[in-house]
């Protein structure tokens, strides 16, 4: 094994002397690099220095902008929409917080007029002292989709290559990791929440209520297969689903009917039963009990609650950009609305650069560079 990996380091070695001693070969060099790449795997923010070679300082500029953008403070709620425009050389970068529970799957998107630009787009968790970077996108493809295993917060980083000039539009939203476990039926059945107490407060619901008519299909949440399938206990006739080897297990009691052996293979959508009233849900209205299971119980809510997108067409605010001046006192505020903490404030005449628009909200940054929101009516 050490001889293999003293092959490989040696080849890697090779490939880069030879790299950089055929500057003038680009066609030679970029082959070496595709070469390289292979074995080192390279971030995408890594293979865009490369054409900087012989303009360092621009790029270390951009690098710069990213890495401060890291201690801004900005926080939206989800969904999120915002038009604003690239501009070429600004090296401004577009930065979010949001609040994540487990279950659920954060969907960011930049949309630009121009197809043929590259936009970074970074995901990262507060790990209680700092930030990890959790998922990161192919620029070619300015979209990232990020499964949330531990609730807290996270920070959107959303950067335009160099060149950028054009309009865009970004999209924050947030989707459950798993379908609806009853057909035809969404968030309006759900009556009976997690934590909610059970036998006079002697226990809590480890799970929700979903109610619909005796007979009702329930369906696979997910792909995976049948563990236990039967009668026993409180929950009357159940089925477990496995999703994957090691995922979790989800639960769903109460059932009319069982339509599902152990062993088999499901795909989401599939059906396992029947909504029922069985175990000791006797004397109330049919219902799946639906839980999940990841060394304990976990609150299923996050993980099949549908929410509302947002789209460009909600947006129709004409954008406008550059430097403005504000009419009097005004607050600087973390977040798109007077619910959001202050950060600042500022006087009649002082100056701003128009980042972006949210509804009836600016995203500015000051002659000082600190980015914040600031509601339109409060500028010239």
């Amino acid at each position: 094994m050490k001889k293999r990996n003293v092959y490989i380091v040696s080849v890697v070695a090779i490939l880069l002397l030879l790299t950089f001693a055929c500057n003038s070969c680009s066609g030679i060099a970029t082959g070496f690099n595709k070469v390289a790449d292979a074995i080192t795997n390279p971030t995408a923010r890594e293979v865009y220095a490369r054409e900087f070679k012989d303009n360092q300082p621009a790029f270390d500029a951009w690098e710069a902008a990213y890495t401060a953008s890291l201690a801004d403070s900005l926080e939206v709620t989800l969904p999120y929409g915002e038009k604003g425009v690239f501009r070429s050389g600004q090296n401004t970068v577009y930065s979010y917080t949001v609040q994540l529970q487990e279950g659920e799957v954060l969907h960011a998107e930049a949309v630009a007029d121009s197809l043929h630009q590259r936009i970074f787009m970074d995901v990262y968790a507060w790990d209680g002292t700092g930030w990890e970077k959790a998922g990161t996108n192919n620029p070619s493809h300015p979209l990232i989709a990020h499964t949330i295993q531990n609730s807290g917060a996270y920070k959107l980083v959303i950067q335009p290559e160099i060149a950028a000039n054009t309009a865009f539009f970004i999209s924050i939203n947030k989707k459950p990791m798993y379908g609806f476990p009853v057909a035809g039926k969404g968030n309006a059945a759900i009556m009976s929440f997690w934590g909610m107490e059970r036998d006079g407060g002697v226990r809590k619901h480890e799970g929700i209520d979903i109610f619909a008519k005796k007979g009702t299909p329930v369906v696979a949440a997910t792909d995976g297969t049948i563990g236990f399938t039967g009668e026993r206990g409180i929950g009357g006739k159940q089925v477990w689903l496995r999703e994957g080897t090691f995922g979790n297990s989800l639960y769903y009691a109460h059932l009319d009917g069982i339509a599902v052996e152990s062993g088999d293979l499901v795909k989401a959508g599939d059906t396992l039963g029947y909504v029922g009233n069985t175990g000791n849900a006797q004397f109330t209205p049919p219902h799946l009990h639906f839980g999940i299971y990841k060394n304990g119980a976990v609150n299923p809510l996050p993980f099949v609650y549908e929410t509302d997108n947002v789209s460009q067409a909600q947006f129709p605010i004409t954008f406008k950009e550059g430097v403005q001046k504000v009419k009097g006192k005004a607050n600087l505020r973390k977040g798109p609305a007077t619910t959001f903490g202050t950060v600042g404030a500022l006087t009649a005449n002082d100056t701003v650069i128009i980042l972006g628009q949210t509804k009836d909200w600016l995203h500015v940054q000051t002659s000082a560079g600190q980015k914040a929101f600031l509601h339109k009516s409060l500028v010239k």
